[in-house]
């Protein structure tokens, strides 16, 4: 067994029970990336496509596919329903982002134009560039914007054999935790009194916990992992996994970090800037909106480079960040990179990437697979923080007194070892 294999999956884990029936999975958000993930499995269903980027779908351990070593739902098998602040569908959605071009639009049309959004639990003060909503759940208090959301999930179950919630909208505001969020009872309480220290992203971690089933926070926000919440999902038996998907830039850091500190190369200094037009940029444009996503790209660095290990080589780095929102991009981000190094001798050199991406079809298929593994884990009796994925996010959440691991080598090892585990029988 690898030395990372998380304490959340050991060998007296049960086996997972079979993934048979439907597994409905409930999107918050129905944008760019949403649409994206379903554009794509619809595609992948007629035969158009195939699941490049997926390892539910084309990885492999020591030459044996991932579907032959645990049982994993069939892509025929997934169902979705979203929420949305705008009334739309998945296809004007699609056709909003711009993210797929027109042909291939039309031989998924009528597979998007069925997932319609219902009514969100929005507040705009934690996001503040998106205005004119026009299809927010009509409650006086965040309890009953909470007892909506788990009446939605209620009426989907009953459709279903299985669901999981997956956080895929905008990133809110940054703002520390609360005394709301250090119990149960006082979260209880400031939904009720609607505490504006409670996010709409924790009023949806809370609906899937009450609901007993899975939450994925596919973006930086605080919002599963505070304490009352945490509680409740090991009181629920409910798996979270979070955060924020690990797509571009971030995805490069923790492949070119671990190789820099692996030849011992000194760092000055490493100077990140993204490039992107889509309504994750434009919502990023708030400062108190990117801080949430600066804290997640600022911590993976120094995780990663350990520089309380080597303080000569990463002792004094200096680090930023910044994301620039520019519309005529789209969907298709830029991420640059610029990397001051010295070698032998103190000897300045330096390292630039610049990667074009497309931040949607790099999301997508890492949707999937946080969605099958989470389903997965519900069906392994697993609850809690679920760090053996890790390898999909920025900011891994881990057990408390576990220390998270960044780098991806690492991770993927420990995914696999996680797996292994739970091998089926």
């Amino acid at each position: 067994m690898n030395e990372t294999t998380p304490p959340s999956v050991s060998a007296s884990s049960p086996s997972p029970a079979p993934a048979g029936g439907t597994l409905g999975v409930a999107v918050v958000g129905l944008g760019a990336t949403t649409s994206t993930l379903l554009a794509g499995l619809s595609l992948i269903r007629q035969g158009k496509n195939e699941a490049v980027g997926s390892l539910t779908e084309m990885g492999e351990i020591d030459g044996v596919a991932i579907r032959d070593i645990v049982s994993l739902a069939e892509l025929a098998d997934l169902e979705f329903m979203a929420w949305d602040p705008y009334a739309t569908n998945a296809l004007e959605a699609a056709r909003h982002a711009r993210v797929l071009e027109g042909p291939m639009l039309d031989l998924v049309a009528d597979d998007l134009a069925a997932v319609v959004a219902r009514p969100a639990a929005f507040d705009q003060s934690w996001v503040s560039r998106l205005e004119n909503t026009d299809n927010v759940i009509s409650a006086d208090t965040k309890m009953e914007q909470a007892e909506a959301l788990i009446a939605d999930l209620e009426d989907f179950k009953s459709r279903c054999d299985r669901v999981v919630v997956l956080w895929s909208a905008s990133t809110e505001a940054y703002r520390p935790t609360s005394a709301a969020h250090l119990s149960p009872a006082a979260f209880e309480l400031g939904l009720k009194e609607n505490d504006p220290m409670i996010a709409p992203s924790q009023i949806y971690a809370y609906a899937a916990i009450r609901a007993g089933v899975g939450y994925i926070n596919g973006s930086p926000n605080v919002s599963s992992e505070v304490p009352a919440l945490l509680e409740l999902a090991d009181l629920n038996q409910v798996p979270l996994v979070g955060k924020d998907y690990k797509t571009g830039q971030t995805l490069m850091k923790t492949i070119v970090a671990p190789g820099i500190r692996s030849r011992r190369l000194g760092i000055n200094g490493w100077f990140s800037t993204n490039i992107l037009g889509n309504r994750d940029g434009e919502v990023l444009d708030d400062p108190e909106n990117f801080r949430s996503k600066e804290v997640t790209k600022l911590g993976v660095l120094e995780d990663l480079l350990k520089p309380e290990e080597h303080p000569e080589l990463y002792g004094d780095i200096s680090h930023m960040v910044r994301i620039n929102y520019y519309p005529p991009k789209g969907d298709d981000k830029e991420g640059w990179d610029q990397i001051d190094l010295f070698g032998w001798l103190g000897y300045p050199m330096q390292l630039k990437i610049n990667f074009l991406c497309r931040d949607s079809i790099l999301a997508a298929p890492v949707m999937l697979d946080l969605i099958l593994f989470t389903d997965l884990a519900a069906r392994a009796g697993l609850s809690g923080i679920q760090d053996w994925l890790s390898f999909y996010v920025k900011e891994p959440l881990v057990p408390a007194g576990s220390t998270p691991i960044h780098a991806l080598a690492d991770q993927e090892a420990m995914l696999f070892d996680a797996l292994t585990e739970m091998r089926s029988a």
